[in-house]
């Protein structure tokens, strides 16, 4: 049998084109012919305004997806923290590899900490997630929306718009710029996006050849992972207007699930846990679902969206 043709459909911006390129290598390892095919997202062409405001769901990723269950794509690599918990009729997440740092990290040119930030500082982050947690850690801050890229990011805040910004650790490690972190500031402090760190890689359910092909990619833990967390948050009915915030790890053989659900200034914060068996990553993404709502998350979320 001759070499698969694989097309990847994949946003254009530097750490999106890592991403694909990282799963193309993966895939001509495997006796695979690879192209990428760009493709612009809602999200990629409104850069300006909260991101919550172009859409509540899918503007990273709903134009790369179509270029799938249309032909003009093979396979669509998403950061996973951007895909909609809701499956796409035709599409199936084929695979999640292993998963990259998922802490959040605090980058300044003025302070080496979060600690260590002056009182009153400006900080930027596009996520409601991350303002409403740095909100309860440091109330005296000035926090701040930022769009753009991560390289856009870093350039604002070279040129002084903001005295620190908050990014995903692993978009600046995948990149290169793990230098430019200036503390890594730990689940433990901050929880981070749902699916934060790994890749979420989807195909055509119809599609056997390259299914099967995606199939070796997938890391175990990670997938059950990552699926506590998106269980946790469809149930919450939460997206990318809602600061929702989730870690699944496995610890001593024992999938562990932390949830959070916060209001936009920071002075509510619910949090809870569960574990299981590994096998068992819907159950616990429910069990802490359940917690949350019993806290009063319910409300925390629609008083978000109002």
């Amino acid at each position: 049998m001759s070499n698969p043709h694989i097309r990847i459909g994949t946003r254009g911006s530097k750490l999106a084109l890592w991403q694909a390129n990282w799963v193309a290598d993966q895939l001509r390892g495997r006796g695979a012919n690879v192209e990428l095919c760009e493709i612009a997202t809602s999200g990629d062409v409104q850069q300006s305004g909260p991101i919550a405001a172009v859409g509540l769901q899918g503007v990273f990723t709903k134009e790369v997806q179509a270029a799938v269950l249309s032909g003009q794509a093979d396979v669509a690599v998403h950061s996973l923290k951007d895909l909609p918990t809701e499956q796409v009729a035709g599409l199936v997440l084929g695979a999640i590899p292993a998963r990259e740092n998922v802490a959040d990290a605090f980058v300044s040119n003025q302070a080496a900490s979060l600690t260590d930030l002056q009182h009153g500082a400006r900080v930027g982050t596009g996520s409601l997630r991350r303002q409403s947690q740095l909100k309860y850690l440091r109330p005296d801050l000035e926090v701040v929306g930022i769009r753009g890229n991560v390289d856009t990011r870093l350039r604002k805040l070279d040129e002084g718009e903001y005295d620190a910004i908050l990014l995903a650790a692993a978009g600046l490690r995948r990149l290169g710029w793990a230098d430019r972190i200036a503390e890594l500031i730990e689940p433990s402090r901050m929880l981070p996006a749902v699916g934060q760190g790994a890749l979420g890689i989807e195909c055509r359910e119809g599609d056997p050849t390259v299914r099967a092909l995606l199939g070796q990619l997938d890391h175990r833990q990670t997938h059950q992972a990552t699926t506590a967390e998106r269980t946790m948050l469809a149930l919450l009915h939460g997206g990318c207007s809602v600061p929702v915030g989730g870690w699944g790890r496995v610890e001593t053989g024992q999938l562990v699930l932390n949830g959070l659900v916060a209001n936009l200034a920071g002075t509510q914060v619910l949090k809870a846990t569960a574990s299981g068996d590994l096998a068992e990553a819907e159950k616990i993404g429910q069990q802490v679902a359940e917690q949350l709502l019993a806290q009063g998350a319910a409300e925390i979320i629609a008083a978000s969206r109002a």
